[in-house]
């Protein structure tokens, strides 16, 4: 019963996710500048072209319904060794980003006084911590 709370969250977590870059892909606006880190001069570090947010995208809404099948809400056939190495793979992804590169993003940035660095401490590396700690809860309890 818990696994299946955790994975219908993650699935509505993900889609929501995956559906604001969709947004961001054709041309909308809300929350781009706070999703992007800066320099303290406002410069943004990184420019992703619109592909990039296309396979974000695609990635996310692929994790949630990974997440459904690896639980059985939904019958797909999928090889074992996605199931075996997605379950561990995905949430390590968001650890990692919540723990961050030291500098710009997660809980160890530097910069810490951009639009971004303040949603990040605020949104951002909570949710991809939260996110990775259900991603692991889910393979513990699902074995």
């Amino acid at each position: 019963m818990m696994t299946t709370i955790l994975s219908i969250s993650l699935l509505a977590i993900f889609t929501l996710l995956g559906f604001i870059h969709f947004y961001w892909l054709f041309g909308g606006k809300w929350g781009i500048e706070q999703a992007l880190p800066t320099k303290e001069i406002g410069k943004k570090v990184i420019e992703p072209p619109k592909i990039a947010t296309a396979i974000v995208g695609i990635g996310l809404i692929s994790f949630g319904l990974f997440y459904l099948i690896k639980t059985g809400l939904i019958n797909f056939q999928v090889p074992n060794w996605i199931i075996t190495y997605g379950s561990w793979i995905i949430p390590s992804i968001f650890i990692i980003r919540a723990i961050g590169d030291f500098k710009y993003v997660g809980f160890f940035k530097k910069i810490k006084n951009t639009e971004f660095a303040k949603a990040d401490s605020k949104w951002f590396a909570p949710l991809c911590l939260t996110i990775g700690i259900f991603g692991i809860l889910i393979q513990l309890m699902n074995k």
